[in-house]
């Protein structure tokens, strides 16, 4: 793990609200994938706090449960049950 990592990953402990980094790393995700996840709604858009963005860990937590869990396919999350 590159240092700044850990150095975010030791900040984590006991927050709410996490900075886009952070809350990329909560996940085990970089910062570009979480950015990406932002944009196709799979993950949450962040809240403003004085024109910081701040995620909200229970609003990521719910997005993440909400993901699909491989090797379960659910026939509304399936692209190719129409075909």
């Amino acid at each position: 793990m590159s240092e700044r990592k850990a150095t975010i990953g030791a900040r984590l402990f006991m927050r709410r609200g996490l900075g886009e980094a952070e809350a990329a790393l909560y996940v085990g995700l970089g910062a570009t994938k979480f950015a990406a996840l932002v944009r196709d709604g799979r993950m949450p858009r962040p809240r403003i706090i004085d024109g910081r963005r701040v995620w909200d860990i229970d609003d990521i937590d719910a997005a993440f449960k909400a993901l699909p869990i491989e090797g379960e396919i659910t026939h509304d999350k399936n692209p190719w049950h129409d075909t």
